[in-house]
């Protein structure tokens, strides 16, 4: 029996993916109706306060079959429960060191497409070093460890009014061009416990300040009921996603940056007791200066594996100690 009434109307997020030839990681969302809430006045606060509940009032659709097309490859899943899907897969030809362009399809039950969605896939080359960052307070101004806080600046600023750490494009840019002699600057993988509700606000604020552009890896989808949990989670998460980045990237070398608001020097530990050969070094920002006596003994087991390390406070600080080692 044929279905009544038109089609169901889906957006599919794409967001920035991963990988190698043999290797590559693709993922992003299907949800309910439109969602393209970009277009409002950034000047008025209101406005503002309305954006940000919108990005939460998204509503996930679960068990739609999706499809990606790579080159002339095609590969089917279908949506979890939270609406979020996962394509891990290897190219049936060899894959140059780049940005590379990716589209999903939403299909019907009838296999037909409803919506599209396209993504980048970002291959370093195997020699280049790995940035690893956290984002909120290492990179933005949150006060992640004050919920009163960085709720009155989710709801008061903007992506491009939002506070960038002084010193931290030059830091970043620095480390994007470090023992890199060609057109592709080392790969950026911003990990966080940010929400994908803040996905596009969270890519403006970077290209607005001119941040090397890179991978999100960010924490499952929030709803308008958990808004005022925004940013707190687990950090076993966090761990996992820094465990796929790793491992997805055998050869590569990676750099480490956080800052101790919260779990970022526990999280870090970790990750050098399990893979201290292939960590080069660990920076933590020192947003919290009543934990720098903790984190400093975390860091001086880091050191001890061989591993560089630096707790700073400001971004040039972080800037001399990595032309020293990698310059």
């Amino acid at each position: 029996m044929e279905k009544d009434g038109p089609p169901p109307i889906y957006t599919v997020k794409v967001y920035h993916g991963y990988g190698h030839t043999n290797n590559c990681t693709v993922f992003g969302h299907v949800f309910a109706g439109a969602t393209n809430m970009r277009n409002y006045d950034r000047s008025n606060t209101w406005q503002n306060i309305v954006h940000l509940v919108r990005l939460f009032l998204l509503r996930p659709k679960a068990g739609v079959p999706v499809r990606l097309t790579w080159n002339q490859q095609q590969f089917h899943t279908t949506t979890a429960a939270d609406g979020f899907f996962t394509f891990n897969w290897s190219s049936d030809h060899s894959i140059p060191a780049g940005w590379h362009s990716v589209v999903v399809d939403a299909l019907s039950e009838e296999g037909l497409i409803i919506n599209s969605g396209t993504g980048k896939l970002f291959v370093p080359h195997l020699t280049q070093l790995a940035i690893i960052s956290d984002i909120d307070d290492t990179v933005l101004v949150s006060h992640s460890s004050t919920i009163l806080k960085r709720l009155i600046l989710l709801f008061t600023r903007n992506p491009q009014s939002r506070q960038a750490f002084a010193g931290i494009m030059e830091l970043y840019k620095w480390l994007a061009e470090a023992r890199t002699e060609d057109d592709t600057p080392n790969p950026f993988f911003y990990v966080s416990s940010s929400e994908w509700n803040l996905y596009d606000d969270l890519v403006d604020f970077f290209r607005f300040n001119h941040l090397p552009e890179g991978s999100f890896l960010l924490n499952q989808v929030k709803r308008w009921y958990d808004l005022l949990k925004t940013g707190k989670t687990k950090h076993q998460g966090k761990l996992l996603r820094i465990v796929r980045i790793v491992e997805a990237f055998p050869h590569q070398q990676f750099i480490l940056l956080g800052d101790n608001s919260q779990s970022d020097p526990f999280i870090y530990r970790t990750i050098a007791e399990k893979y201290g050969d292939r960590i080069v070094a660990v920076f933590i920002r020192s947003v919290v200066p009543k934990h720098d006596p903790d984190t400093q003994v975390i860091l001086k087991e880091i050191s001890k594996k061989g591993i560089s390390t630096q707790l700073f406070k400001d971004s040039d600080t972080a800037l001399v100690h990595a032309k020293i080692m990698f310059g």
